[in-house]
């Protein structure tokens, strides 16, 4: 495994990162217990992952203070990035009934940077990401206030999730984008033409969260599976019924080559989404040791061109992503 340039940050990472989220929220009624995240996010950094992802909306909240808790003593080890702007407030509905809403206007940004500094324990994060563009706040002004943490000495690197190439040369005038953080997976892949070259050539890296397609690319989901109200992905279209019968196509072209390198699915699907370019490393979440291992190693896979070729013509998937 060769490490990868961190955009022009000087550091360089494991091509497979840890996405912290899924041990808070999104996929299960319940976080998983404070000791069995320690263990697993401790277990990444002893297998080498030296790139860490989470956001003040994980939980609310709740994911940062998990990842400060496993950092204690070892916070020297990882690139720590988190995130800003996406707010949520809870409906009264529980499970993953919420509502969501950007706010990226400066006093907040400075107040909350100060808030997950303190979930965290930490005196400065790595990466701090917009983790949205509010729609009601001029990017300009917003992104102003993301440089003024830098300067601060409160955050090292900057970067954003989900955006236009428009803003991010409008954002990268202001102060440089260190990292641009969007879905990618054989199943999404809307940045392919435009934002992932963009980072290409102004030394960015592009960070892939959901590169195993929420799980579906794992071929563990069945035709028949239902999700429950706790599961994010039960509000999703393309894991209605129908979308995921309809889309098994996909995970079949998968297997086939995963049956062939004698590799898990998910580790071909990881592979394709670092045969982008040497600038894209993914994030990958899991709960369990096992599921760890396995993404981690999918980083010495190296696709060949025929595979590649094979990968690409997968069909496009059925169902919007949100």
């Amino acid at each position: 495994m060769t490490p990868r340039r961190f955009g022009a940050t000087g550091r360089s990472v494991h091509p497979v990162g840890l996405g912290c989220m899924g041990l808070s929220w999104a996929y299960h009624a319940d976080p998983v217990p404070d000791a069995e995240g320690i263990a697993l996010i401790r277990r990444a950094i002893d297998l080498g992952v030296d790139h860490l992802d989470t956001s003040d909306a994980y939980g609310p909240h709740t994911n940062e203070v998990l990842v400060g808790r496993a950092l204690a003593g070892w916070r020297d080890r990882v690139v720590l990035a988190t995130k800003v702007g996406l707010t949520r407030g809870d409906t009264g509905g529980g499970g993953t009934k919420y509502k969501y809403g950007r706010n990226g206007k400066p006093e907040y940004i400075r107040s909350a940077c100060d808030a997950s500094l303190r979930r965290l324990n930490v005196d400065v994060i790595d990466l701090y990401y917009l983790h949205r563009v509010d729609p009601d706040t001029p990017l300009e002004e917003t992104w102003s206030a993301m440089a003024g943490l830098v300067e601060a000495g409160k955050v090292r690197w900057l970067g954003i999730s989900e955006p236009k190439v428009p803003q991010l040369d409008l954002v990268h005038r202001i102060h440089p984008v260190s990292a641009v953080q969007s879905e990618l997976s054989l199943w999404t892949r809307d940045y392919v033409g435009d934002v992932v070259p963009w980072c290409a050539g102004n030394g960015a890296s592009f960070v892939a969260f959901s590169p195993l397609g929420r799980g579906f690319l794992t071929g563990a989901i069945e035709a028949n599976r239902e999700f429950g109200p706790e599961d994010f992905r039960s509000t999703l279209p393309r894991f209605t019924r129908e979308a995921v019968a309809q889309n098994q196509r996909i995970v079949e072209a998968v297997k086939a080559v995963a049956e062939r390198r004698r590799a898990t699915p998910a580790q071909i699907a990881i592979a394709w989404v670092l045969a982008r370019g040497e600038h894209v490393v993914a994030i990958p979440g899991t709960r369990r040791e096992k599921y760890l291992e396995q993404n981690v190693a999918a980083a010495e896979i190296v696709l060949t061109p025929k595979e590649l070729a094979e990968l690409d013509a997968v069909p496009a998937p059925v169902g919007a992503r949100y």
